[in-house]
């Protein structure tokens, strides 16, 4: 009887161990940890195109619109957020935290006046987190379906060729200051193409499902933007009024001035 006491006596003690070592580790998870475990589940099953279910959706950007920089291990006063006087424009640096086939996690560290210029996001669900800062965000999303069939745009743009322009509406043209939400877009909606322009020393936390992959056809392409009133089409009318909600896009190669570096990010382990 002695000994069943002490064995069911030590089973009780090993078990309450256990829910304690539960607890600790639990207690212990910090949040880019989180934002790993949530991403690793909501992209499980994603391809290209496809969109997380709004369920999904709304589990990773919860987990993004609590975090701020302290939670990346950064500071305003790194030397990611100073340009140099020859730096013109200034040089942007981007933190690798994750990437494999199916999500990447990274940071841009913007130094004031920094420009990302305007890109897209082929086949994929971006969440960025403005994680300290003050940064003016322009997006746009395709608008091909105004335009009247086997139309041929005249541009009023000196010096430019007016082949490949391409219709699309404004989504954002807002200036946005840390602590903010989370700014989601989607393949087809939300602001597939944008540009992101720092107002003052900023980091921007970015989630992309599924990463860039040249092979697979997801290249980072850069556009031009042109007011829509300096071109006309045969067919197509917008209200004076509207027309300031729309623009015309045209393919460009990387900004020569653009210069991103690589850093080793300093923060919180991923496990």
């Amino acid at each position: 009887m002695m000994t069943e006491k002490i064995d069911r006596k030590g089973d009780e003690n090993g078990e309450l161990k256990k829910k304690r070592k539960r607890k600790r580790r639990k207690i212990g998870i910090t949040r880019v940890q989180k934002l790993y475990g949530t991403c690793k589940q909501v992209f499980a099953n994603c391809k290209p195109g496809v969109v997380p279910s709004p369920e999904n959706v709304e589990l990773v950007k919860a987990v993004l619109d609590k975090m701020t920089e302290a939670d990346v291990g950064l500071r305003p006063n790194m030397p990611y957020f100073k340009s140099k006087v020859s730096d013109r424009p200034p040089k942007i640096t981007y933190l690798h935290l994750h990437e494999c086939d199916k999500f990447s996690i990274g940071i841009f560290c913007l130094p004031p006046k920094a420009v990302i210029p305007l890109h897209n996001h082929p086949g994929m669900t971006v969440f960025s987190k403005l994680l300290f800062g003050k940064m003016h965000i322009k997006s746009y999303d395709w608008a091909d379906n105004l335009l009247p069939e086997s139309t041929t745009p005249n541009a009023n743009i000196s010096d430019r060729d007016c082949t490949g322009l391409r219709l699309a509406k404004l989504k954002v043209n807002s200036k946005f200051k840390a602590p903010c939400k989370t700014s989601i877009l989607y393949p087809a909606d939300g602001g597939n193409m944008h540009c992101f322009t720092a107002k003052t020393a900023c980091a921007v936390l970015d989630v992309l499902g599924p990463p860039y992959c040249d092979p697979e056809g997801r290249h980072c392409q850069y556009y031009y933007d042109f007011p829509f009133a300096n071109i006309s089409v045969n067919g197509l009318s917008v209200p004076e009024e509207q027309q300031s909600e729309y623009a015309w896009l045209k393919e460009r190669e990387k900004p020569e001035d653009l210069t991103v570096v690589g850093a080793l990010y300093s923060g919180p382990n991923l496990v």
